[in-house]
């Protein structure tokens, strides 16, 4: 039966590609004679009240409303995308009642989370939404094969967005004269990078790129993972076929996928070859498993037919009907030399009339130059061998457009800017979103906790340290992990859980890089697990225990999980045949050969089951997709930053199993015969590096007078390293820059790189001492506000104000053990004492504690002063010093929230003023309990005086730069300058 309000609905939302227009308007000219009721909001309203799972009037409104919150332009709202405002918008245009709105809004909430940020030299124009819409034949086939898996519109409508915004920031493939930008696209590890430049793929091929070069890996498996990837989701059956008679086995000689589970069902089909249907062909210059091969029938595969031969191919009437190359090469020195010798052999003109980009998988390795610059020959640049030929592939294309991709941008960052025949991103840079779903840092990590004595709920639920006492290594243990997680699954599984995410079931043991050490340990595991004896019932009593002390503590409560180890019992008979598959559960995964890659039970595309404890060291790291991850068992020390963050393999996507994910870590690792190192903290820390990294790019991308404030060439400063051991990068990879000011009004900024010197200790208490006799005499209570608008328990505080030139005075002779870290900000509150218009004065909160395990002590004569415990979690840098409802306090003091305070005295609005900051301080002990003397007093020298601060909104300079530079004087080589006072607005 024909669904004529679906396909009324259809019809008048493709009338509105430029945006939300008045529906009933639409819909009265739109609609057939039969169809008149249809044009009536009250039976829309029914309909989607009523809808269940699968309405396709529903979805299509879904998946509309949902590209009009998310969309970053929009010219018929000034309202910011992802709001209530927006929506609102939305609906006015569309005249909407009350009801219809109401029962909307409840089947489509608005998307709020945060989209990609953009740093971008300039804004561009090219690629509007009309144009992307006007040919967009890959694409739609592309997001079709999407919501097919599974992807909620939401998660299109996100990736649709992100790889938008790197397509309208490459060259105009027609523009008359030739262009090249070059940038960057950051993701997280194992989040869904591939799925983004396959969308920008699809969006650049269907604009007018005819070359795609994507450089993806080091290694065959992982070139060999993309290619299908990208043959499976956007290049499709009929290109792959070429014409073939899918049901000829003899046509069939020669085209790969032929042993493939997933061939044809999950490849996408065009239904009929695209030159057929008004679109164009994709020719592959590399398949499955062949690399890029010299062309034996010389250059015609590269070379294109043109429809006007004496024009350009870039002119729209050859473009549009020219098929496009897609190659899926590796970084190999070997296979570059044979593209560039073959891109030779074309030369000019036609080279420098090809739309080209090229993807650069993993951007970060192999493609940086790390010579060193004091060893080349002077004015010539020296290059390891594949920043060479990538150099030497722009030039050779100079419509060529460069898209790096990486979960750890420190080293792309770090190329120089100055040298323009090189990889770094003068263009944009992108930072994606964290995907819903995504298993990753916060997951592990508790970020926010101050009791750096307590264990977080992240790191009860995940995370099993190996600290070498009473416990041993817990290697056995981790493998009992391993079987009773793939049992559980198993018993999901069998209870209406959705199984294709259980399809595969690994462990990973990551110890050392050592190829010996890793035959070593692997026969070690073998013999634990003969030692296991999972069929006795000593093995299920361990599993028993395990189950019980373990996941069923933290199972989720949404998924089946056994109340008793009998239900489960069978589950580990089958999980101990699927893991000891093949005579053995270990797979040495090395690369010490590259057929150490091509083993069968490794494939995770060929082989249905792969069940398996692989033993492995960087190989198993950089770019490899550990499919079904589940327990990890990692030891391995390194000194980089970003070599570390891409060891994390237990992040990403845990869909159904993400309770029974288990990391055992090394927390007391040799680093010399005198020094252990955390690598659960190490972990932590780069992560807060990148957190840090992420959010700053997030407040900076804002354009100022439509302007930018950064462009990629200053990204380096905004690199930080917390722990001394712990490079952002290799030392050959990094770029000389510093921060000099960053601007924060309205933002909680807390330091923590406090002195450890005792004198320096001291040194600043009696810096803070006459601060604390400006405090009043008696406490108050600063109450919490509710979300009702009301005021909910707070905390006791005593109170008092400083004037700014004061607060200032106090500042400014403060000890650091990272003076870095907190110069940027005080360089901006001595800005703002310079402005007539800056601060005035500050209100000093110290908060008192009051329960009954509570530490009072005084200081240098002071009155008792609560004290706070804290620890140094990152070398000499402490964890989060604040809690979280003192910093709510002092954000609302400082004006810094939008939302209306409640009014009555002692709520904090009550305390704000127009140029009033707001500095909160903790008196900080490290030992537990306190050496707190019998008279009540503590050492100035055992006490870090810590605090966190907001500066007013006030403080703000109209429309100008949060941030300022230093710059490098390359007449004076290594010396930094700076003038106080330059560049400021």
């Amino acid at each position: 039966m024909t669904d004529h309000l679906l396909h009324l609905h259809g019809d008048v939302l493709a009338a509105m590609r430029r945006g939300p227009r008045d529906f009933a308007g639409l819909a009265s000219a739109l609609a057939e004679e039969e169809e008149p009721d249809d044009t009536e909001q009250g039976r829309f309203r029914d309909r989607v009240a009523g809808s269940g799972p699968g309405d396709e009037l529903t979805a299509l409104w879904h998946r509309t409303l949902t590209a009009w919150d998310l969309a970053e332009q929009a010219n018929w709202s000034a309202a910011p995308p992802r709001t209530d405002e927006r929506r609102a918008d939305a609906y006015d245009r569309l005249g909407f009642g009350a009801g219809l709105r109401k029962v909307l809004d409840h089947a489509v909430p608005v998307f709020k989370e945060p989209g990609p940020t953009i740093i971008s030299t300039t804004p561009t124009s090219w690629y509007s939404r009309d144009t992307a819409a006007v040919r967009s034949f890959y694409w739609t086939a592309y997001e079709q094969l999407l919501r097919r898996k599974g992807w909620s519109d939401a998660a299109v409508a996100g990736l649709d967005e992100a790889s938008h915004a790197v397509v309208e920031r490459l060259a105009d493939p027609m523009r008359p004269d030739a262009y090249g930008a070059r940038g960057l696209v950051v993701g997280y590890v194992q989040s869904g990078k591939t799925a983004n430049f396959t969308g920008v793929t699809a969006k650049a091929i269907d604009a007018g790129y005819r070359l795609v070069i994507v450089l993806g890996g080091t290694l065959n498996l992982l070139r060999g993972q993309t290619q299908r990837r990208l043959d499976m989701e956007l290049i499709g059956q009929e290109n792959i076929l070429r014409g073939a008679d899918p049901d000829d086995p003899e046509a069939l000689i020669g085209v790969d996928y032929q042993d493939d589970e997933d061939w044809p069902e999950k490849f996408v089909s065009h239904r009929g070859r695209p030159s057929t249907l008004g679109a164009f062909d994709i020719e592959r210059l590399t398949t499955r498993d062949d690399d890029y091969q010299s062309l034996a029938t010389g250059i015609r595969a590269l070379e294109f037919d043109k429809q006007v031969r004496t024009q350009p191919l870039h002119v729209p009437d050859n473009l549009h009907r020219a098929a496009a190359r897609v190659m899926v090469v590796k970084k190999n020195k070997s296979v570059l030399s044979k593209l560039i010798k073959d891109l030779k052999k074309i030369g000019d003109p036609l080279l420098s009339e090809i739309p080209t980009l090229i993807i650069d998988d993993e951007s970060d390795q192999a493609s940086v130059n790390t010579t060193d610059p004091k060893k080349w020959e002077e004015g010539k640049v020296t290059r390891t061998a594949i920043n060479r030929q990538i150099s030497e592939l722009l030039g050779l294309l100079p419509r060529a457009q460069y898209v790096g991709y990486t979960a750890t941008p420190f080293a792309n960052v770090f190329v120089d800017p100055g040298d323009g025949e090189d990889i770094f991103p003068r263009d944009f840079l992108i930072s994606l979103p964290r995907p819903t779903g995504y298993m990753g840092v916060q997951d592990f990590h508790d970020l926010d906790r101050t009791d750096e004595s307590a264990v977080g709920s992240a790191e009860r639920a995940h995370v099993r340290g190996i600290y070498g006492d009473a416990h041993g290594d817990r290697l056995a243990e981790a493998l009992d992990a391993f079987v009773l997680s793939g049992a559980l699954k198993l018993y999901r599984a069998a209870n209406g859980v959705d199984d294709g995410p259980f399809r595969h079931h690994t462990m990973l043991v990551h110890e050392s890089v050592g190829v010996n050490e890793h035959a070593v340990l692997a026969r070690r595991i073998r013999s634990l697990w003969e030692k296991a004896a999972y069929t006795s019932q000593e093995g299920h009593d361990r599993l028993a225990a395990l189950l019980a002390a373990d996941f069923q503590r933290f199972a989720d409560d949404g998924l089946p999980t056994p109340t008793g180890y009998a239900d489960l019992k069978p589950h580990v008979s089958r999980a101990r045949q699927l893991i000891n598959s093949g005579g053995t559960p270990v797979l040495v995964v090395n690369g010490n050969k590259e057929q150490d890659y091509e083993q069968p039970d490794l494939d995770f595309d060929r082989t249905p089951n792969v069940w398996k404890i692989l033993v492995g060291g960087t190989k198993l790291s950089r770019g490899f997709t550990v499919e079904g991850l589940t327990v990890t068992y990692y030891r391995r020390r390194t000194q980089q930053a970003d070599t570390l963050m891409q060891m994390g393999r237990w992040f990403g996507f845990r869909p159904g199993y993400r309770d029974l994910v288990r990391l055992y870590i090394g927390r007391a690792e040799p680093a010399s015969r005198t020094r252990t190192v955390d690598l659960y903290e190490a972990f932590e820390a780069i992560c807060r590096d990148e957190e840090s990294f992420r959010a700053q790019l997030t407040r900076y991308a804002t354009l100022v007078d439509g302007k930018p404030q950064v462009t990629p060439a200053q990204i380096p400063p905004l690199v930080s390293q917390h722990l001394s051991w712990l490079k952002p990068s290799a030392r050959n990879k990094m770029f000389n820059a510093e921060l000099v000011e960053i601007r924060s009004p309205g933002e909680w900024v807390e330091p923590t790189a406090y002195p450890t010197a005792a004198a320096d200790l001291r040194h600043n208490a009696e810096v803070w001492r006459p601060v604390l006799d400006l405090l009043d005499a008696g406490p108050v209570t600063l109450p919490r506000e509710v979300p009702d608008g009301g005021l909910g328990n707070g905390f006791e505080a005593e109170i008092g104000t400083l004037d700014h030139e004061a607060l200032l005075k106090v500042l400014c002779e403060l000890r650091w053990s990272v003076p870095s870290q907190f110069s940027p900000h005080l360089e901006s509150l001595l800005s703002a004492g310079e402005r007539a218009d800056g601060i005035d004065d500050w209100l000093v909160v110290l908060p008192r504690q009051t329960s009954s395990r509570r530490v009072e002590a005084s200081f240098l004569g002071s009155r008792p002063l609560s004290l706070a415990h804290r620890a140094r979690r990152r070398g000499d840098l402490f964890g989060a010093i604040s809690e979280p409802k003192h910093r709510e306090a002092a954000l609302r003091i400082a004006r810094a929230n939008d939302a209306a305070s409640p009014p009555g005295d002692g709520s904090p609005a009550s305390l704000a003023r127009e140029r009033r900051g707001v500095v909160v301080l903790y008196p900080v002990v490290e030992e537990k309990p306190p050496a707190v003397s019998p008279a009540g007093a503590i050492a100035p020298e055992r006490l870090v005086m810590a605090f966190g601060l907001v500066a007013p909104r006030s403080s703000t300079v109209p429309q100008g730069n949060l941030v300022r530079f230093r710059t490098v004087d390359t007449t004076r080589e290594n010396s930094v300058i700076i003038e106080r006072g330059a560049g400021r607005s």
